[in-house]
């Protein structure tokens, strides 16, 4: 008795992936629930913006008949009148002053201090950074009386100073938690080999650590700017003469002076929008990838 051995069909061959093909995943789409979400937020957050720029070429009689409505005739007078006068380019100016000298200070003092918290030992260090984590619970709203008083008994009210110390003081703690870990995750090798080639620590700091640290620095100094330039409670309380008024407090006093020109008042505000908007959106990536690094270090 002979028995017959069916051998299994070959299969055809199959090519090995190429060296250093990456597999990708798939792309995952979300419901429909979540895009229609999504787009009655995008709409929420867009609809005032879009009436409050439509409304400054609208006339203060359309505004009052029809306040939702699209303009009959697209009148930029009232922006011309807003861009040609002097009270917004000043306040422009001293909301770019402040915001320039709050970045600097945050990004000089913050990365100074990450320094020694991530790359030195000592007794304490662990309370002082706890320290700094806990004065993100306190917002300026809550010290606002005292500081009032500290800045007055300084003698630094109505002056741009007295904005500017404050706004770094309480742009530290999110500084430093946002640079500490970037600063941790610089390799000891690295200062190990600077030193021995006769680096000192200041010189390492300045050659080494600023430039590695460079994302987390930028976005610290970003996010320092755009509150420094939308901070309102602040510059009410120590801010009385228009000559030193910032932006977001000149709209306010420009609006409660011209309060009968409603579509003046509208492209003030719109006007006033469009630097921090732009600003945003240019420096979104790298606001982003800081913190994304930060959180990864």
């Amino acid at each position: 008795m002979t028995t017959t051995t069916t051998r299994p069909p070959l299969s055809p061959p199959t090519t090995p992936p190429r060296a250093g093909a990456a597999k990708r995943a798939p792309i995952r789409w979300g419901t429909p629930i979540a895009y229609c979400v999504a787009l009655v937020v995008i709409v929420v957050m867009l609809a005032p913006v879009v009436f409050i720029v439509i409304g400054g070429f609208r006339s203060n009689s359309e505004l009052t008949t029809d306040p939702a409505g699209l303009p009959s005739v697209w009148n930029v007078g009232n922006y011309l009148d807003v861009l040609t006068g002097g009270i917004f380019w000043r306040e422009v100016l001293n909301s770019v002053i402040a915001g320039g000298a709050t970045t600097l200070g945050v990004v000089t003092l913050g990365l100074m201090a990450s320094y020694v918290l991530a790359r030195y030992r000592f007794r304490g260090r662990s309370l002082l950074y706890a320290l700094f984590a806990a004065g993100l619970m306190f917002p300026m709203t809550v010290a606002i009386t005292p500081l009032y008083l500290v800045v007055k008994n300084l003698g630094l009210m109505n002056s741009l100073a007295g904005v500017v110390l404050p706004q770094i003081a309480f742009a530290l703690p999110t500084t430093i938690i946002i640079l500490v870990p970037f600063l941790r995750a610089i390799p000891d090798e690295i200062q190990e080999a600077a030193f021995i080639d006769g680096c000192s620590r200041l010189g390492f700091f300045w050659r080494m650590v600023v430039p590695l640290a460079m994302p987390g620095v930028i976005t610290v100094g970003i996010l320092a700017f755009i509150a420094s330039w939308n901070s309102y409670l602040l510059p009410l309380f120590i801010l009385n003469d228009q000559a030193v008024f910032t932006l977001p407090l000149g709209v306010q006093a420009f609006s409660s002076e011209y309060s009968v020109d409603t579509a003046q008042v509208l492209a003030f505000t719109a006007l006033s929008m469009i630097p921090a908007l732009l600003f945003f959106a240019f420096f979104e990536r790298r606001i982003v990838g800081g913190l994304t690094g930060a959180v990864k270090g």
